[in-house]
This record gives C-alpha cells, structure tokens and sequence, in this order.
C-alpha cells in the first residue's frame, strides 16, 4: 500500500459523512462498520460503504474497518464489501497471526465471488491488543500484508489493554511505537500509520504529535477530523526545504560519483551512498502524494 499521509475515519451509517470525507483533504480514508456504528445500523453502513465503492472514480484510498473476528458481523463485512475500488481492509482486534489468516482466507472467497483480482485487496493489522503487538513480527509476516496501523490512542483499547496513562508526550507508548516501526521496516512495508489524535481542537498538539512520530519513522496518521487532514499532510510529507535539500544532496553525491568520489561533502556534511539512498526514498515516498 502507497505511504498515505492522512486517513480519516468515517462512520459507515452516515452516508452524507462519507461524502464529505471523499471531499476532504485526506489522502485516504476509512469506512468504519465498527466501534462507530451502532448494533442496528451494521447493514446499513455496509451497504453506505459498497455504495461508496461503486461510486468511486478518484486516487483517494478507501480503506474499510470490519467488525472483529469475536462478533457476527466480520463475515458479512468482508463478503459484502470486497470491490475492485477497495485499497484493503482495516483489521481491528488481532491477537495472533492466526486471526489474520482467517481475514486473508474470508477476502479471498470475497475476491473469487465478486471477481476482483486475487491478492489486489490488501490487510493493514490494527495492533491495538498487547497480544498483537507483543507478535507484530509473526502478524506482519502474511503475504496479502500492505501496511501496519499502530495504536496508541487516549483512553482507548489499547491503553486499556496495555495499561498505559497517556500523556501528550507520548513516553509512555514509545517502547511500542518504536517496535511497530522496527518490525514494518523488517517487513518491507511502506506505509506505517499512527492513530490517533483525540482532540480535535487542539491543533497545535496534534502537529507536535504527528511531528514526532514522522520523525520515529510513521509515515501517515489515521484521524477523526478532516480538519486535521491537511496539518497531517504537512507533518508528514516533505517540506519545500527538505525536498531542495534531499535533491541537492543526490546530485552532489552523483556529481561526486562521475568524478570517481565515493563520498563528497554537502553543506557541511560527508555523504556517501547511504545518505543518497536515503535521500532517493524521501523523495520516492514524497512522490507518491
């Protein structure tokens, strides 16, 4: 899955909302069929999100959060909302790499049925249990795996789960940020998203928040506000300085190359290979947005 900056959550139920989220600065976004939707309004918000579906045409993502493997819904989410406009699946509530498979195995019957491509719709875990995220290595290891949502939410499951207090500044959760990362890189995976911000209001927080964690190596967030997509695309896209500064360093180093230089200075700076190549990918996943 593409590196999206920003992912906002809708709830499914509300179809007029998931308009307004396609219409938003958001680079992807998110139908919710579960903790936002109420018992009797399930079917309703899947057949909002086939809807959405069908009615797709742009490069925004959609990305959908099925209810958990534990409720009577999954099955039915997944076997009504498999489309060829689907970027993947949200999945909530993992605890082993088992339940992803379960996901994996329902999607492909889904593909089959509705004759998607096998393998085009991707799984993004949702690591909001300590069992999940204690096995992120073995959950991110499945071959349908596009991306990775770590959780490190105020007052949520996995603060309840992992029994953090949480704090703006995050220490507190930085252990299992920092492990999320480390095993998505492991993984090969290129997008890496944090959720979420809570207060809405404070926009100042979350552009420190969103800051700090695209600087441990998150590459997008997940949100509940549009009005936090475009403060989101701005902490975690490159900035008009960084992109000068990235490409001014690959020519240096490629000036230097075809002069038989295999490191050169830069600004101030040695730089050798790995400072290009690191300066390619900024520049590769800037691309992509």
């Amino acid at each position: 899955m593409k590196p999206y900056r920003s992912l906002l959550f809708v709830p499914g139920h509300k179809r007029s909302w998931i308009d307004k989220a396609l219409a938003s600065e958001a680079d992807a976004i998110i139908i919710d069929l579960e903790d936002s939707v109420p018992e009797p309004d399930k079917g309703l918000a899947r057949a909002n999100a086939l809807d959405a579906l069908r009615a797709h045409t742009g490069d925004k993502g959609i990305l959908i959060r099925p209810n958990a493997l534990d409720t009577i819904h999954f099955g039915a989410d997944i076997a009504e909302t498999t489309h060829g406009s689907l970027t993947g699946f949200l999945l909530p509530k993992l605890f082993s790499r088992d339940d992803v498979v379960r996901f994996d195995a329902l999607v492909t019957a889904a593909e089959i049925m509705h004759q998607v491509p096998r393998g085009s719709v991707e799984l993004i875990p949702s690591l909001e249990t300590a069992a999940s995220i204690s096995k992120v290595d073995e959950i991110l290891a499945g071959p349908r795996v596009g991306g990775v949502m770590a959780a490190a939410a105020k007052d949520a499951d996995v603060s309840r789960e992992v029994g953090f207090s949480w704090t703006p500044e995050g220490t507190e959760t930085l252990y299992l940020r920092s492990k999320v990362v480390l095993a998505a890189r492991a993984a090969g995976l290129r997008s890496i998203v944090l959720g979420l911000w809570q207060e809405v209001t404070n926009v100042d927080g979350l552009r420190r928040f969103a800051a700090d964690n695209h600087g441990l190596g998150y590459t997008g967030q997940v949100l509940i506000h549009p009005t936090h997509a475009p403060v989101a695309n701005e902490s975690y896209g490159l900035s008009a300085a960084m992109r000068d500064y990235y490409e001014g360093l690959v020519e240096a180093f490629e000036d230097g190359q075809r002069q038989g230089h295999g490191a050169v200075s830069y600004r101030g700076d040695h730089i050798d290979l790995a400072h290009a190549n690191h300066a390619r990918q900024a520049l590769a996943f800037a691309g992509n947005n």
